[in-house]
């Protein structure tokens, strides 16, 4: 399937309830189980990665098929590590079978974990044996996936004795890790910084649930922002999107920082919180070079790659380490599809990733691939504000963590149709 994207034809002065928070609802779900308990959880995500979590843990099947949902892998393979006297075999796509899995798997091991991999070292899928934990000192490297760190802490509480890990070098999407941290908090676990590096978690404190409300995701707010950015520029007049619920204040997303960076690089946007409502002023961008290190908020780095580009505003951005192992390498996955729209980007192979507004000729009627990755979709489909239209291959992998994104798109005025591919 492949849409064709156009842009709206009038200002936007619309309203869009964004999806609940993919992040929190796993999260939350995750700690319900460990909890055994039947408390109601409101306004989940209703995304794939949400499912699929929901049905493993309702079902607990011997077989776990978590599809392409590497945020379930992570969660799960702790999970089933601690449910003494079970035995899960987990798996998922050919992607999801390519993407490391192994510093999970190496702690979770050093704390008496019986899991074994059933293809390739290091990668899924694996056959869990459920132990009671020890519980001790554990490294684990600080600059891998945060969903990594949150999984093992998220059962430390079940171990026979507190766990002490300690990250090694940088640390990455650590707001990811302190969502953790707080939610673990909330529902009565003992569980804190002991320095910059070292996370305490006791033992025996078991999680006591709460009737709990999911906030509105903010990765899915990062797409309006784009939008809106692009808008400005595009736009002869003013331009309001209101976004009911989103925070800044007392929110557990890392990446609301989006309307921060936004605001630094773009003076056309600015988000008011206390009506939740984004603004944009027709305004022409800056030509500086704009740097920003997504350390702590990877998820956002697609987003401001597209929206720069679209600006025609160089950068140089740092902290994608973590991009080369999600769904995709979203580092070459950005640096292919901007190229059929004429962008020359370059990467150190380490995490960095310029552009020098070095351009070349648009290739003719150019589709964007998405690599089973959502966010490629909805980074790229603003695109079509730029160039007239664009098209978007395998639209529905927006599934992942926004189904509603096309037809909030189609209710502020886009034009979505699918055409033969």
């Amino acid at each position: 399937m492949t849409y064709l994207i156009t842009p709206p034809q009038k200002p936007l002065n619309h309203q869009v309830v964004l999806p609940a928070s993919k992040s929190i609802s796993n999260r939350v779900l995750l700690m319900r189980a460990l909890a055994q308990s039947g408390v109601e959880l409101h306004n989940l995500s209703d995304c794939n990665d949400t499912q699929v979590m929901l049905a493993a843990l309702k079902d607990n099947p011997e077989v776990v098929d978590i599809g392409a949902s590497g945020t379930a892998m992570r969660f799960l393979t702790a999970y089933y590590a601690v449910q003494q006297g079970e035995v899960h075999t987990l798996t998922g796509t050919a992607r999801m079978q390519e993407r490391p899995i192994g510093p999970l798997v190496d702690a979770l091991r050093h704390l008496g974990a019986d899991i074994v991999y059933l293809k390739n070292e290091g990668y899924p899928p694996l056959r869990i044996t459920g132990q009671k934990l020890k519980g001790r000192i554990v490294e684990m490297p600080g600059n891998i996936s945060s969903q990594f760190i949150s999984a093992l802490l998220m059962v430390a509480p079940f171990m026979a004795r507190p766990m002490v890990l300690s990250l090694t070098g940088d640390i990455a999407s650590k707001p990811y890790i302190n969502m953790t941290l707080a939610m673990m908090n909330h529902f009565g676990v003992n569980v804190s910084w002991m320095d910059s590096s070292t996370i305490v978690c006791r033992s025996g404190w078991p999680y006591f649930m709460t009737h709990y409300t999911v906030e509105p995701d903010w990765s899915a707010a990062s797409y309006w922002f784009e939008i809106m950015a692009i808008q400005a520029t595009v736009s002869s007049e003013k331009n309001r999107l209101r976004l009911p619920g989103l925070k800044i204040t007392d929110t557990l997303q890392g990446d609301y920082s989006i309307h921060q960076v936004m605001e630094r690089a773009l003076h056309m946007i600015k988000f008011n919180p206390r009506n939740c409502t984004l603004y944009a002023e027709p305004t022409k961008p800056t030509t500086a070079l704009f740097r920003c290190d997504f350390t702590n908020a990877p998820d956002l780095a697609q987003t401001m790659v597209v929206t720069c580009c679209m600006l025609d505003i160089p950068f140089l951005f740092h902290g994608l380490e973590s991009l080369y192992i999600k769904e995709t390498n979203r580092v070459e996955a950005l640096k292919k599809e901007l190229f059929k729209l004429g962008y020359d980007l370059h990467d150190d192979g380490k995490g960095t990733l310029i552009w020098q507004r070095g351009k070349h000729e648009v290739e003719l009627n150019p589709v964007i691939e998405t690599y089973e990755d959502h966010r490629m979709a909805m980074a790229f489909a603003p695109c079509c504000q730029r160039f007239g239209e664009i098209r978007i291959a395998r639209p529905e992998v927006v599934s992942k963590s926004y189904p509603g994104f096309w037809d909030d798109l189609k209710s502020v005025g886009f034009g979505i149709e699918e055409i033969e591919d």
